[in-house]
């Protein structure tokens, strides 16, 4: 089995039919406060993205995997790495499972632990770290059954509309081998 292929989940690359999820899912103001998000993207913009997806993530240092069901191949989430650094080798991970019907199956779980052996076999980075507010309780038991472990709080980190919120880092190292 690779990285990126699971019993039930696949991670892939982004597709150009794509657009059909994405622009809804970029565009969710309900996530934007997890996503750093301010102002809607445009189905140009994420033509663009997509067309460029294909770039190394040595040069872009970012990558977006598709989260789909094997058995279907239908996508149920994305999940990213971003701020790539290889130098310190590192990178923050985020995911989102947009599919309501399939949230709670373990998907989520099984996509972060199959990016996580990417990132540490392929990618040889030495950790991946998440942010997440101290309210998101779904995301803090995600990332702690994936092995992250929360190392520290930055106070008053997040603005939203009812004020500010403290936000946690997660990280997970690569086991020494």
């Amino acid at each position: 089995m690779t990285a990126l292929v699971g019993d039930s989940i696949t991670l892939r690359a982004l597709e150009p039919n794509d657009i059909a999820w994405l622009h809804p899912l970029e565009n969710d103001e309900s996530l934007w406060e997890v996503s750093h998000t301010i102002t809607p993207f445009s189905k140009h913009i994420l033509t663009e993205y997509i067309n460029n997806a294909h770039r190394d993530i040595y040069e872009v240092k970012q990558l977006r995997l598709v989260i789909t069901l094997t058995e279907d191949m239908r996508p149920i989430g994305c999940i990213d790495l971003f701020d790539f650094d290889p130098k310190h080798r590192r990178a923050g991970v985020g995911i989102v499972i947009f599919d309501k019907e399939t949230r709670g199956k373990g998907y989520a779980k099984q996509a972060l632990q199959q990016l996580c052996r990417y990132a540490f076999k392929t990618l040889d980075l030495h950790q991946v770290y998440a942010h997440i507010t101290l309210d998101n309780t779904k995301s803090k038991q995600l990332f702690t059954a994936c092995g992250f472990s929360q190392t520290s709080i930055r106070k008053d980190w997040v603005k939203t509309e009812n004020g500010f919120k403290d936000e946690a880092i997660y990280q997970c190292f690569q086991s020494p081998t």
